[in-house]
C-alpha cells in the first residue's frame, strides 16, 4: 500500500506538504498541488478513510437537509446552483456531502440521523426552521450552517440580501410608472414575510397604497398556484398593471394564463419574477427578475461550515449577507 512518507520521498518534499496537496488546501501553490497529486495517482495512492477518521475523528462527511415541498429535487434551479456551490467547496476541502430530509407526516430525528451516520457537520438549505428537530440538532453540539435563516448569534447562517433585492425591484417597477401592482407570494417564511414587509414600505414611500386584493399566497416553485392567483387578478374590475412572483420558475404559470387571455407580456401586462434562473432569461421578453448569486451562496455555507467544523471552539458564529443583481428584462412596460 502506497502511503504519504512513500509520496513525500518521491516527490522530494515533506510529510505535511504531500498531506495539504492531497487535501488541496492552498496553503501550497496550485503547480505544487497538481504535481503532487499527480504524482499520486501514478503511484496508486489511495486514501485510507478508516485510518484518517480514527486519526481526526472525523468522517469528512457533510450532511445537507434540503426538504422540498414542490418535489422538484436538482430540477430547482436555484437550488441547483447553491448545491452546485456547496459540492464544489466540499471536495475542494476533501470532504463528501449526503442529502438527507424527511417526510412531512414523519416523526424523524435529525439529530439522532446525523449523530447515527456520524455526519461532520450539517448544512440545512430548506426545512421548517421551527420544527423541534430542526432547532434540536441545531443547538447542538452538532456544527451547522442555514440559509436564510438566522437564531442567534451563536449561530452561523449565510443569507441572500433579500432586502436589497425587494428593493431595487419594487423602486424599479415604481420607476416604470406602476401603481396598480399586485404580488404573489410563497408560503409563510421568514423570507416571505420579509419580502411582503419590504415591498409594502417601499409602496408606501411613494405614496402607492396596495389593496388586500392585490395579495395572494402560492408556493415556491410551483407555477399552479401562481396560475391560480394570475387567474383571480385578471378577473378584477380593477386588475393589477404588474404582477411580483415569487420566483421566476412560478412566474411561468402565470405566463400560460396571461397568453389565454390573449393579453401580450411586456404591453398589455408587466410581470417581475425573483432568482434569475437561466430559463426565463431566455424566454421573449426575457423575465425582469433579481438574480441572487445561487453558486456563491453555496460556496460560502461550504466555507463556513468546514470551517466550523475544524476550529472547534475556536470558530466564531456569523452572519453573512450575499447580495446579488437587478436583471431589467422587457417584462415591465413604461406606462
Amino acid at each position: 500500500m502506497v502511503t504519504l512518507k512513500d509520496i513525500a520521498k518521491e516527490c522530494k518534499v515533506s510529510f505535511s506538504t504531500v498531506s495539504k496537496a492531497l487535501k488541496g488546501s492552498r496553503e501550497i501553490s496550485e503547480e505544487t498541488i497538481q504535481f503532487i497529486q499527480k504524482k499520486a495517482a501514478e503511484m496508486g495512492y489511495h486514501p485510507n478513510l478508516a485510518a484518517r477518521t480514527l486519526r481526526t475523528n472525523r468522517t469528512n462527511n457533510i450532511g445537507v437537509i434540503f426538504e422540498d415541498k414542490t418535489k422538484a429535487g436538482f430540477q430547482h434551479q436555484y437550488f441547483a446552483k447553491i448545491i452546485s456551490g456547496l459540492q464544489t467547496t466540499a471536495q475542494e476541502k476533501g470532504y463528501d456531502i449526503t442529502f438527507t430530509s424527511k417526510d412531512e407526516s414523519s416523526n424523524y430525528d435529525y439529530y439522532n440521523h446525523v449523530k447515527g451516520r456520524n455526519f461532520d457537520g450539517v448544512a440545512i438549505l430548506a426545512a421548517n426552521f421551527n420544527d423541534p428537530g430542526i432547532t434540536r440538532l441545531v443547538q447542538s453540539e452538532i456544527p451547522t450552517v442555514t440559509l436564510d435563516y438566522f437564531y442567534d448569534n451563536n449561530h452561523t447562517a449565510i443569507m441572500s440580501d433579500n432586502k436589497k433585492g425587494m428593493t431595487e425591484l419594487t423602486e424599479y417597477v415604481l420607476s416604470m410608472g406602476h401603481k396598480k401592482i399586485a404580488m404573489i407570494h410563497g408560503e409563510d417564511t421568514l423570507v416571505t414575510k420579509e419580502r411582503i414587509q419590504i415591498f409594502k414600505e417601499v409602496c408606501a414611500k411613494h405614496g402607492v397604497q396596495i389593496p388586500n386584493e392585490y395579495f395572494a399566497q402560492g408556493l415556491y416553485h410551483d407555477p399552479i398556484t401562481s396560475s391560480e392567483a394570475t387567474n383571480i387578478f385578471l378577473d378584477l374590475p380593477d386588475p393589477p398593471t404588474c404582477i411580483f412572483y415569487p420566483d421566476d420558475y412560478s412566474s411561468l404559470g402565470g405566463i400560460r394564463i396571461i397568453n389565454g387571455h390573449k393579453l401580450e407580456l411586456g404591453k398589455d401586462i408587466s410581470i417581475v419574477g425573483y432568482d434569475g434562473i437561466m430559463l426565463t432569461s431566455l424566454m421573449i421578453p426575457p423575465l425582469t427578475t433579481y438574480e441572487q448569486n445561487g453558486f456563491e451562496i453555496g460556496k460560502t455555507m461550504g466555507e463556513a461550515l468546514i470551517k466550523n467544523i475544524e476550529d472547534g471552539d475556536n470558530f466564531k458564529s456569523q452572519q453573512i449577507m450575499i447580495t446579488g443583481r437587478l436583471l431589467k428584462g422587457g417584462s415591465v412596460k413604461k406606462i
